[in-house]
């Protein structure tokens, strides 16, 4: 189970997350076999698991603009 593998200092906060006073933002972290995402603001609540590849993937679409909306 990935939050048997995640230790508190494991958790990294995006660098965007400054908006808000950083309350709305996620919070990641890399274990060898997964990349867990979770509400900063829930930090015992449940833990988005993803394959590192689909994680990379996901990261690299958004550096394109493949999510951004328009109007």
């Amino acid at each position: 189970m990935l939050s048997a593998q995640v230790t508190a200092t494991s958790w990294h906060k995006s660098s965007r997350s400054n908006g808000n006073g950083g309350n709305n933002c996620v919070e990641v972290a890399v274990v060898d076999s997964a990349v867990g995402v979770r509400d900063s603001k829930n930090p015992d609540g449940p833990v988005l698991r993803f394959s590192p590849a689909a994680w990379e993937s996901f990261v690299t679409d958004t550096k394109l603009g493949v999510f951004d909306v328009t109007n």
